[in-house]
């Protein structure tokens, strides 16, 4: 075969090139589970608001930011529910560090101290990201006693050990720097990994589904990333 020409090697280029840009414009991206613009999808539940009593919000969307005020305490909750999926969110400490978690297979509402839903929660608290606190449901992982201590103490209500610790230190980025954390749900697994390292895995969770949530707890916290991404079966 006859080797081409510059000027026909153009055309060809020409030709091609807007199908190759057509296709990539056709692939799906990930949903924003938070639109980036307000809470549109999402459901505030804050005790100190009962009977319509006036509050300082504690979820606001400023500057392309969704934030968590910290204080009144409680949660912004999704209207839809969730299985099978893979959430994404980027979060900073922009000033005092503390304490908030996103809630995943959350269900009955105000489950634990009239404030928290049954659920798990992937906990972001400042040096402890990847935590998993069982609330209403539990969950299990490899070597239980050592990250949840004696079994006889296991529980998922009130002040029974509820908390099973991450798997990792020094997987969190320095204060007021974005960190990523990835929570995948299959079934009835779930996984974490904070800024690439897999945190935590747990396994028999006793919810496959449910809404999500974040929490205000204490501390101001930015979000700039809250995606959910379907998993393939």
């Amino acid at each position: 075969m006859a080797p081409r020409s510059p000027k026909s090697l153009l055309l060809a280029f020409v030709i091609v090139s807007p199908l190759l840009f057509a296709g990539c414009a056709m692939m799906s991206q990930p949903p924003k589970l938070w639109n980036g613009q307000d809470l549109t999808g999402w459901h505030v539940d804050v005790p100190a608001a009962d009977n319509g009593a006036q509050v300082a919000p504690s979820f606001e969307v400023k500057d392309g930011l969704l934030i968590s005020n910290g204080t009144p305490e409680g949660h912004l909750i999704s209207d839809a529910s969730y299985r099978d999926y893979r959430l994404t969110v980027e979060w900073r400490w922009p000033g005092e560090p503390g304490n908030c978690g996103v809630l995943v297979h959350a269900s009955v509402p105000r489950r634990l101290y009239a404030m928290f839903p049954q659920s798990i929660e992937c906990q972001m608290h400042v040096n402890n990201a990847g935590d998993f606190w069982c609330i209403g449901e539990d969950i299990t992982v490899a070597d239980m006693e050592k990250y949840r201590g004696p079994k006889e103490k296991w529980g998922v209500d009130g002040n029974l050990a509820r908390r099973i610790k991450n798997l990792t230190d020094g997987s969190e980025k320095p204060l007021g720097e974005w960190n990523q954390m990835v929570i995948e749900c299959r079934g009835n697994e779930i996984q974490i990994w904070v800024n690439g390292d897999m945190v935590n895995h747990g396994t028999n969770c006793t919810a496959d589904h449910g809404q999500i949530a974040i929490q205000a707890e204490g501390a101001r916290c930015e979000f700039r990333r809250v995606e959910l991404e379907p998993l393939q079966k």
